[in-house]
């Protein structure tokens, strides 16, 4: 066995993750529908040996696009761009199981897994949002509701792509054989939810199935990521927190017959990186200025389910109802900590402001890689999801300086293990589950 490494995944966000980052001058907010500007971040990020770079989405306009830049591009039509420039780095694409269909979902993946030559990932979510629901036509299923057609959801996705064989396809031109139909499987899946004939009309992606993710982190998160996913997005403030979810979550594998090293736990981490000390908290006040604090409070008004426009800036968060079926798991967090530190709802929005819920970190590349190997070696992370507040420069920052740190206390990688997102991940290939067993010649 060698030195366990970390794990790091590129978090792609228009012109970086603070809500105020387009209006910094290091950020060009032009080109946040310019393909290029993301095969470049690719690049930045692959020449730091990350693991992958991951792309959030969601089927509504999220915010206020006349405070913030939004407007970004599909991320599965981006990320085959993004395959044709880079040869190593994962390609993670976040998905409904809400608003899809299971069998144009795995085709898609599959493809992209072909396109890339194995380094497609699902980050697979299940819209919360009533806006998304509204896109539809539809009224937004329950909380519970949601995760049970999910489930299922995966369940018909990795029939599909286990439908074809390996070795499915035999391209015999001499005795006319292009494949072989008894390795390619009809599913005649009857459920709850779905009715699903196949099988897939693409043949079986190179990793076998694409990289499951999931970002989900309330009770019904947790048990699904624990049943299907293979790496987990998630958010906690405190190291003690980070390590309560980490212990939860990898206890739960084992009723669903699985190990702890085949789920990778990778909390958000939005570094603001300086030379110094004081230049990184010069960059930080710099960003702070620019916040909008309406645009703040609409954006904690979503997040929490209640309006909160009318209430004092300067006063305590008040006393708010968890939603029934929206975002659960942020709602706690946000409100845990606002009590926790006492803070006014000014304080609570540029708090916010740079990573959503998700931890700021603020110092020297020195300083940044001391939190990263703290929460790493506390077992409270397997890696971290890195969210650049400004970028391109945050990320060219962090492969520049945080990830030599990393390398030279023999915590990171310095090449890639493999050509797969799994391999450099460390994860097995699946098999088919359809695969037919070949005798044993006596």
């Amino acid at each position: 066995m060698g030195t366990r490494k970390l794990h790091l995944n590129a978090f792609l966000m228009g012109v970086g993750h603070h809500e105020a980052a387009w209006r910094h001058p290091r950020a060009e907010p032009a080109r946040i529908a310019d393909v290029r500007h993301y095969q470049e971040l690719a690049r930045t990020a692959e020449r730091g040996r990350l693991d992958s770079v991951f792309l959030a989405d969601g089927l509504a306009l999220w915010g206020d696009v006349r405070h913030n830049a939004l407007g970004g591009l599909e991320p599965l039509t981006l990320l085959a761009a993004l395959a044709t420039v880079t040869e190593h780095i994962g390609l993670i694409a976040t998905v409904s199981t809400t608003y899809n269909e299971p069998f144009h979902v795995a085709r898609k993946f599959a493809s992209l897994d072909h396109i890339s030559g194995g380094r497609a990932g699902w980050n697979i979510v299940t819209s919360a949002s009533e806006a998304e629901a509204h896109n539809f036509g539809v009224e937004r299923p329950a909380h519970k509701d949601r995760y049970d057609r999910a489930a299922e959801f995966l369940e018909v996705v990795t029939k599909l792509w286990d439908s074809w064989e390996d070795g499915a396809i035999l391209g015999d031109r001499r005795s006319g054989d292009y494949a072989d139909t008894t390795r390619i499987h009809a599913l005649d899946h009857v459920g709850h939810h779905f009715r699903v004939r196949g099988p897939l009309n693409t043949s079986r992606p190179p990793q076998g199935h694409p990289l499951l993710v999931q970002a989900g982190s309330s009770e019904d998160g947790k048990e699904f990521a624990a049943r299907f996913a293979e790496a987990v997005f998630t958010a906690q403030q405190t190291l003690q927190e980070g390590r309560e979810f980490y212990s939860d979550l990898k206890s739960r594998l084992g009723r669903y017959g699985r190990r702890g090293d085949e789920l990778l736990v990778l909390p958000g981490i939005s570094p603001i990186i300086g030379s110094t000390e004081r230049e990184a908290l010069l960059l930080e006040k710099e960003l702070e200025e620019l916040i909008i604090p309406e645009y703040g409070v609409r954006q904690l008004s979503g997040i929490l389910g209640v309006d909160l426009s009318g209430h004092p800036l300067d006063s305590p968060l008040p006393e708010v109802t968890p939603p029934a079926d929206g975002q659960q798991s942020r709602f706690k967090l946000v409100t845990d900590l606002a009590r926790r530190e006492r803070l006014t709802l000014r304080e609570l929005i540029n708090r916010l402001a740079g990573g959503r819920g998700h931890r700021v970190v603020t110092g020297t590349p020195e300083q940044v890689a001391d939190r990263i190997q703290e929460w790493f070696t506390s077992g409270a992370a397997d890696g971290f999801n890195i969210m650049p507040p400004v970028l391109p420069s945050g990320l060219e920052d962090f492969v520049d300086y945080v990830v030599p740190e990393l390398q030279v206390r023999g915590l990171f990688r310095t090449e890639y293990e493999g050509r797969t997102l799994r391999q450099n991940y460390g994860l097995a290939r699946p098999a088919s589950r359809f695969e037919q067993k070949v005798p044993v010649a006596s």
